[in-house]
């Protein structure tokens, strides 16, 4: 658009905004026999509660019939934010004066003669001007309780149009900052007793979040509220959930010294991602390298880990609450009378409560009674598909964490993995797909923190020893056994002594009989191959570091590969299965003849170990290799024939 018809519409609209008829429209008549020439004539417009409008024409004036100058009202005011984003901030320059006199020259600039100030402004600042005073008049008429619902709503949409539109004019003309500012602090002290806009608040404490430093307003009441109360209250509305949690990834708040609130409020928003996770897990993705520290990562791993059981518990709130009027559709194939009567059991009372906690309270409760309790509501569509949610989660949490993770908290969050493999909210598929998750985080914690097993050794053994056998898949099991085997060692830790590697090889060993010669039931479901496997290999790792352990090694491996080669053995495991066991029996064998090779191969250096070692041509270990190689080749070239 020529830049001369940009600046005409700009007067244009701000014309429509101020100066549009507060006179409803006539009505058509049908110029028929029986009309009549004394129609009466069109009333004013009125406001939502039906009084008489005294001001100028608004999106939220009422009437029966409008006028097309009010159309055009309604239409500017529905383009504004975006013509002022296009627009920019105004530069004053020469072309003032014709601006000027495109103004005069407007069809509507007669009713704007009486503001000689006002009406000498150019297009630009008129357009600001006039858009300032609709949405402070928007202001006031929200402030008005409305006859009827649809025009209710329309009141808080309206409000938040208004908000966002004055953030942009302090943006684009920090002049009207100081006359905003009386307006807004009265809308939040309104806005904080009406749960009803509650979503009015974002928009506020956006515009104090930019503002606030400049016009020297403490907005720590907004943000304590909207914090504490907002999710507590409103989880169960998607679409203020959706806008809080986009609040919450806002750089300023971040960046600035409110985050630390945003930190200590995570039970809160945690609240919002139980009830709506499918659409959420995106963005609580994006926002969980922000809210966890040092100080947040245990109690935040608890909470994660117990996100279904917070879906159920947020459920059996709703449901026990008479007062809330925008109730979810239940699952009418959940019956929750008993856990409605458990949510009034003094004795639970403590344990809801800790689940449903508004601040991050430093403490952690171990929740199985109440997973018990809430275990009726485990097939809720909504608990499910929190559940499947989760496993998202952690990998994001952790992926974090690992970045500041320093060793004594790297300790804390493996003993909390053990710790929890066994005290899971019972969803279908929850466990095996947490299990799963976690097994890979537990060495990746070790690698962080190699001292971890030694350090950790009477937790470690206390683990394999509790264990039956391994539960479903074995993933935790294997992860464990995996990690002994690897940082059980001297060259890791100092401190490693010979009585923990033969503590770890008892416990170790016991478990592998008790795996490899108890038969399959319900109770006790087939040991995968690849548990015993790594039981092997980690038993034959701390033979190595142990030598009088060899010969308990060597006959125990025997005996694994004949068991294998048993018939008996057919039909608890499939003939792959039973060949990968008899392959790594016979090659640990091989390597415990020669226990020095053993040694190296089993546990390496940590140079060695590195992947540089491997590739860089410059190291001993790849010119020894090639030149071997070429005095072989150079042998073979002379050997006759």
């Amino acid at each position: 658009m020529p830049f001369l018809k940009t600046k005409a519409l700009s007067k244009r609209l701000g014309d429509w905004l101020r100066y549009a008829s507060v006179q409803q429209g006539a009505a058509h008549t049908s110029g028929g026999f029986f009309s009549t020439p004394r129609a009466r004539q069109p009333g004013p417009v009125t406001e939502v509660d039906g009084t008489v409008a005294t001001d100028f024409f608004t999106v939220l004036s009422t009437g029966q019939r409008f006028t097309e100058d009010q159309r055009l009202n309604v239409q500017a005011f529905s383009m504004l934010r975006t013509w002022l984003l296009q627009a920019g901030p105004a530069h004053p320059s020469a072309t003032d004066a014709d601006d000027r006199s495109e103004l005069e020259g407007s069809t509507v600039s007669v009713l704007s003669a009486a503001s000689t100030t006002s009406h000498l402004l150019p297009p630009a600042e008129w357009l600001r001007e006039k858009a300032l005073e609709y949405c402070q008049r928007l202001l006031e008429q929200s402030g008005r309780r409305a006859l009827r619902k649809a025009d209710s709503d329309l009141q808080k949409a309206c409000l938040v149009e208004a908000v966002l539109l004055l953030d942009l004019l302090c943006r684009q003309d920090p002049a009207f900052l100081y006359r905003v500012l009386p307006c807004l602090r009265a809308l939040r002290a309104r806005l904080c007793g009406d749960p009803a806009c509650a979503r009015a608040l974002l928009p506020v404490a956006r515009f104090f979040l930019r503002h606030g430093e400049a016009a020297a307003v403490d907005a720590d009441a907004v943000y304590q509220h909207l914090f504490t109360r907002i999710p507590s209250e409103h989880f169960h509305s998607p679409m203020l959930a959706f806008e809080f949690i986009q609040f919450c990834r806002d750089p300023l708040l971040l960046l600035g010294s409110n985050l630390d609130l945003l930190k200590t409020s995570f039970p809160n928003l945690f609240k919002f991602l139980a009830w709506s996770s499918p659409a959420l897990t995106s963005e609580f993705v994006a926002l969980l390298p922000a809210l966890v520290d040092a100080e947040t990562a245990v109690e935040m791993l608890h909470l994660l880990l117990d996100l279904p059981s917070l879906t159920a518990a947020l459920d059996l709130q709703l449901r026990s609450s008479q007062a809330v009027s925008e109730r979810p559709l239940w699952d009418i194939s959940v019956r929750a009378l008993g856990c409605l009567e458990a949510l009034r059991d003094p004795q639970a009372q403590g344990l809801f409560q800790h689940l449903l906690r508004a601040k991050a309270s430093g403490t952690t409760e171990r929740l199985t009674p109440l997973h018990q309790l809430l275990q009726p509501l485990a097939s809720c569509a909504r608990v499910v598909q929190c559940a499947q949610a989760v496993p998202t989660l952690l990998r994001a949490f952790f992926a974090a964490v690992t970045q500041f993770a320093d060793g004594a908290l790297a300790s804390r969050l493996a003993l909390l993995l053990l710790e929890r493999s066994d005290a899971l909210f019972q969803v279908e598929g929850y466990e095996a797909d947490v299990h799963r998750v976690l097994s890979s985080q537990f060495p990746a914690l070790c690698k962080l923190h190699p001292p971890l097993v030694v350090e950790q050794a009477k937790e470690l053994v206390e683990f394999v020893g509790s264990l039956g056998g391994p539960s479903g898949t074995g993933y935790m099991l294997t992860s464990v056994v995996w990690a002994v085997g690897e940082y059980l060692s001297v060259s890791w830790d100092r401190r490693c002594t010979a009585e923990q590697i033969n503590r770890f090889f008892e416990a170790l060993e016991a478990l592998l009989f008790e795996v490899t010669q108890s038969r399959p039931s319900a109770a006790l479901p087939k040991c995968p191959p690849q548990v015993i496997t790594v039981l092997m290999t980690t038993l034959t790792k701390l033979a190595s570091r142990s030598q009088d352990l060899i010969p308990r090694v060597s006959l125990l491996l025997s005996k694994m590969r004949t068991l294998a080669q048993s018939p008996a053995a057919g039909p608890m495991h499939s003939e792959g299965d039973l060949g990968a066991v008899r392959t790594r029996a016979t090659e640990l064998l091989n390597l415990l003849k020669m226990p020095s090779v053993a040694q190296f191969v089993l546990t390496p250096s940590v140079e060695v170990s590195q992947p540089r070692y491997h590739r860089d041509s410059n190291t001993a270990l790849p010119l020894a290799l090639d030149m071997v190689s070429r005095l072989l080749e150079r042998e073979a070239s002379l050997l006759p024939g």
